[in-house]
């Protein structure tokens, strides 16, 4: 009994990670064009399955993601319209060079939202040097 209730969490750890490590995969678009040109993304037992990795937006999951646009790529596939466009290089490289946009944008942004939260916060009173000795 024992055995068989260890070989069955290795298996859910090892799908666990298998599942983990493709919706990540999801977020690169070339990896999708190849999905779509080797026209994995036409086939229902594949389309299936994607509708299967939805639960991965919960936030028990989510938390594990890298990359989180991953799920906004899943929630796209999810559109046979989407599906098809994939097969379109040009689609793939707009897809993309929006990504590398968004990625910029994001970082500059924040970047500047923490210079002003730092340049906002008064600054920290130091304790002057060898306090304790002269609390003594």
């Amino acid at each position: 009994m024992y055995g068989e209730d260890l070989d069955a969490k290795e298996q859910a750890r090892n799908r666990f990670q298998s599942e983990l490590e493709f919706i990540q995969c999801l977020a690169n678009p070339n990896y999708l064009n190849f999905l779509a040109q080797r026209g994995f993304l036409r086939e229902r037992s594949f389309i299936n399955y994607l509708k299967y990795l939805l639960y991965w937006k919960e936030p028990e999951y989510a938390k594990f993601l890298k990359y989180p646009h991953c799920l906004h790529m899943l929630e796209l596939l999810q559109y046979e319209h989407f599906r098809k466009e994939l097969v379109n290089a040009q689609c793939t490289k707009f897809i993309d060079e929006q990504q590398l946009l968004h990625w910029q944008h994001y970082s500059r942004k924040r970047t500047r939202l923490q210079q002003a939260l730092a340049e906002q916060q008064p600054p920290q009173q130091q304790a002057p040097p060898h306090a304790n000795a002269a609390a003594k």
